[in-house]
């Protein structure tokens, strides 16, 4: 197979518009057991201004051309050049609009690279975005290219009694020889990457909504056979999300229907195509019996993430690729304000913020780094990022803390009227908020155009006598791989004044320049700034970056007094958590420099009551506690080293730190952990999960103090639900691999589930994901397994992505034989599914933080594997930018 040029770069000074300009596309879609016959009119006109007599240049991915007419005409040869990769057309009509019609012929069944037109398990489905519809037929494929469409579904009835596509159905009916069809018209402009089919035998979970103006929206969602039922929580989701968009942002859904397609290869998480979202089947069917609190949660998530893009993607969506972050980063926002409206607000904000840290700091230090609004890339599926999704998400709540709760909202209100069917950019979006409340964002502007995690460091010095607390405030951003500069930026840092009472304090402040002052936000827009607190009667405890309000590291100078007392006194949930973490982090670090010398690793006795304190506190929700007594892991303590990190060290200090903790809260950790056991019937509510994941976390400390599986083994088998049943078998495989009672439990679990590929994968990963000594002996089998199958982007990820990104100790091997092993896998993944390679292949982006022994096998690994002939562009550029 030829690959494409592979040293392509596609820059965002670049960009103009097309020379044509597209209005309608309409399409014949025929659906047979070895082929898929496309026939596409495009409706054309030369765009005014654009270069006389320019040829019409048209994107193609291994595509087949079968015929090729204009206005009814067959086209002469002499006048086009096809290949699989393009196709230019010369000699078009400088006035008036023409019809192109392009017939393509496709093998769905043998895509294996589940972008385009693909078939599995027996039902075709598409993926386009980014560039999957030039894999159906030959087209301007960018995002920026609106159009209407109108779509005929053609499919054999007894294979493929649903056909499914964008918009409202307009006609069905019956053909010759068992045939039947579907025609779909959408009647909203869109770009080609949110074209959607799907055809197959499935079943259906019918439900409806009427919106706040009165109109009835048919709500379905389909499934596999048999599984419909499995579908009732994302329904419940679904309808929730609706019902939030309408308060919250006053975004009505605007067709007559909205389906949902769950299908079970599909390499993202689900695709919000207008009208006809697809998802990967993981986050939309659910069973207490096989799904997990976190699955759950997860389905709410990802649900409402689609259904909220129909506004933030659908009907706004981005003028190129660069402006990535419009949609992504704007949609996560949104669907974390719902979770945290949804659910707890802390917890979620918590929870968020983990994600933030653990995967897209790691990607802004290291060679991967990128800013949230790239300008180049070779493929565009590698910028599919955590710098993308989370940090777009952080740059968005920054603009609602700089402007305001209501600045904020008249913000999106003129955004969603402005540019209602356009194709916005990153400024078209900032303008709207400038226009709205008067805010100055030139400078914050400067967040999507400099890669690198900043550092604010934070000095403070009480003089008792003048009653005043002065803050010195600094940022810094170094200069990384990505070489975009290191101009300072506006960072608003929310805080608060904590008293000995844990009542916030409000004193006058004086601001120095550099930055101002509103309300309990700093903002830091100068290299330094000083702040003055005056009037003060006590020295107070300084709650500094409240609710991580921007994507910084926070240095301070605070003694560790008085961050046990904000994890005590804080009456901000996320920071009395994370003065609580901080603090156990950098014990954790300290440790591992003793285990790494052979040291003796100490605990400091006043912060292991702080924890206990903490989670045995009452007052807090469970959630919460949860989150309190769930230590860094061993891939935080990795990033918060930084640097000649050895993982085998990590794990030693981490679990001698936890069996620490364990052993001096024991007995107040038992009586707790059996007060927690609940044998009503399992609910996903919030409450109820919070439980669940509070009694998860002390069943692990209590297997640490005891050094036995008993807990573990009792849970397993008692437990009635998924959550605490997982939880038990993860503990033992992670503590107890060679135990017996694990080795039972295993078997035991994979014979019961063993016909339910979601739950298989769970069986996969929390093998993959454990840290012992033989982990890639037992990775290795497991991928020799009968049940594992590369082809499949959920199990390719389960095992080899688990066992790279989640496993420090056995991907990180000091004789490499991780690495190679990774190396190889991901290369016989690249020929099957590149997208999948690519983004396991990211799990080397830290190589150089390592000490020096696996430092060097990472990067040979690297170079060996670069070298490699017929590499994908998607993988090969990951790797080089790996080396960089």
């Amino acid at each position: 197979m030829l690959r494409p040029n592979q040293d392509q770069v596609t820059r965002l000074s670049d960009y103009r518009p097309t020379d044509f300009r597209l209005a309608t596309v309409d399409m014949r879609v025929q659906l047979f057991a070895e082929q898929a016959d496309v026939l596409t009119l495009l409706t054309l006109e030369r765009r005014d201004g654009s270069v006389a007599g320019a040829d019409l240049v048209l994107d193609g991915d291994e595509l087949t051309l079968v015929s090729l007419t204009l206005d009814g005409a067959p086209l002469d040869t002499a006048r086009y050049d096809a290949t699989p990769q393009g196709l230019t057309i010369r000699g078009l009509p400088d006035k008036g609009s023409f019809t192109l019609a392009i017939e393509t012929r496709l093998q769905p069944q043998l895509n294996t690279k589940l972008m385009g037109l693909y078939r599995s398990n027996g039902v075709w489905c598409t993926q386009c975005e980014a560039e999957g519809f030039r894999r159906i037929t030959y087209f301007p494929d960018r995002p920026d290219v609106l159009a209407t469409y109108r779509v005929r579904i053609e499919a054999d009835k007894a294979e493929a009694p649903v056909l499914l596509s964008n918009g409202n159905p307009a006609e069905h009916g019956l053909m010759e020889g068992g045939r039947h069809f579907a025609v779909w018209d959408d009647p909203f402009p869109k770009p080609s990457y949110l074209f959607a089919l799907v055809a197959g035998d499935l079943d259906r979970l019918g439900d409806h909504f009427t919106t706040m103006s009165g109109r009835r929206v048919a709500l379905d969602i389909y499934t596999e056979k048999g599984r419909a039922h499995e579908a009732l929580y994302a329904m419940d989701a679904l309808k929730r999300s609706m019902v939030w968009d309408e308060k919250r942002f006053g975004r009505e859904y605007d067709l007559d229907v909205f389906s949902i397609v769950a299908i079970s290869d599909f390499n993202m998480g689900a695709m919000e195509n207008k009208g006809l979202n697809v998802f990967n089947h993981k986050y939309v069917l659910l069973d207490p019996e096989t799904a997990t609190d976190g699955d759950y949660a997860g389905v709410e998530t990802v649900i409402a993430h689609e259904y909220f893009h129909n506004w933030t993607g659908n009907r706004i969506t981005c003028r190129d690729w660069f402006q990535l972050c419009l949609k992504e980063g704007l949609t996560v926002y949104r669907d974390q304000e719902f979770s945290a409206d949804e659910r707890s607000a802390a917890v979620k904000r918590i929870a968020s913020v983990r994600g933030l840290t653990a995967h897209q700091f790691p990607e802004d230090q290291g060679p991967l780094q990128h800013p949230v609004r790239p300008s180049e890339y070779k493929e565009i599926s590698n910028f599919y990022t955590a710098t993308i999704y989370d940090k777009g998400a952080e740059l968005v709540r920054m603009i609602a803390t700089i402007v305001g709760e209501k600045g904020f909202r008249a913000g999106m209100d003129l955004y969603f009227e402005r540019h209602d069917g356009d194709a916005a950019t990153i400024e078209d979006f900032l303008a709207c908020f400038v226009d709205a409340t008067g805010a100055d964002l030139t400078q914050f502007a400067r967040w999507y155009s400099q890669a690198g995690t900043p550092v604010l460091k934070v000095a403070e010095q009480y003089d008792a006598d003048r009653g005043e607390l002065t803050l010195t405030l600094s940022q810094n951003l170094a200069q990384g791989p990505a070489g975009t500069g290191t101009l300072p930026l506006h960072i608003p840092v929310r805080f608060g004044l904590v008293g000995a009472n844990g009542h916030d304090i409000e004193p006058v402040a004086r601001v120095g320049d550099g930055g101002t002052v509103t309300e309990d936000v700093i903002h830091l827009r100068g290299a330094e700034t000083t702040v003055v607190f005056e009037g003060l009667g006590e020295r107070p405890y300084v709650s500094i970056l409240r609710d991580f309000s921007a994507p910084v590291a926070l240095r301070t100078t605070q003694r560790e007094s008085d961050r046990l007392a904000l994890a005590r006194l804080d009456g901000n949930p996320f920071n009395r958590w994370r003065a609580l973490s901080d603090l156990v982090g950098e014990v954790l670090q300290a440790a591992t420099i003793e285990a790494r010398g052979g040291g003796e690793v100490r605990l400091d006795p006043a912060i292991a009551d702080a924890l206990i304190a903490t989670g045995l506190d009452e007052t807090l929700e469970p959630a919460l506690r949860a989150q309190a007594l769930s230590l860094p892991s061993e891939a935080d303590i990795a990033r918060l080293l930084g640097e000649n990190v050895d993982p085998d060290a990590i794990h030693t200090a981490r679990r001698a730190v936890v069996t620490a903790i364990a052993q001096r809260g024991e007995k107040q950790f038992i009586p707790l952990f059996e007060s927690l056991v609940d044998r009503a019937p399992f609910s996903p509510d919030a409450a109820s999960a919070g439980r669940r994941a509070l009694s998860s976390v002390l069943l692990d400390f209590l297997l640490a103090a005891s050094n036995s599986p008993d807990r573990a083994a009792e849970q397993y088998r008692a437990a009635d639900n998924m959550t605490e049943q997982l939880t038990a078998l993860t503990l033992l495989c992670h503590r107890f691999p060679e135990d017996a009672a694990t080795r039972d439990a295993l078997a035991d679990f994979y014979r019961r589930f063993e016909g339910n590929a979601l739950v298989i994968d769970k069986w996969f990963s929390l093998q993959a994901t454990a840290p012992s000594a033989t982990a890639l002996q037992t990775v290795r089998g497991l991928a020799g397994h009968p049940a594992f199958r590369l082809a499949n982007p959920n199990r390719a990820r389960a095992l080899i992505g688990a066992f790279a990104a989640g496993n420090q100790v056995g991907f990180n091997r000091a004789d490499g034989a991780g690495y190679a092993f990774v190396a190889e896998m991901i290369q016989a993944l690249d020929e099957l599914n590149p997208q999948i390679a690519a983004r396991i292949a990211t799990a080397f982006r830290s190589w150089r933080c390592f000490e020096s022994v696996r430092r060097e096998k990472a990067r040979a690994v690297l170079a060996q594997l670069i070298e490699k002939k017929n590499l994908s562009t998607d993988l090969k550029d990951i790797v080089e930018r790996s080396l960089r």
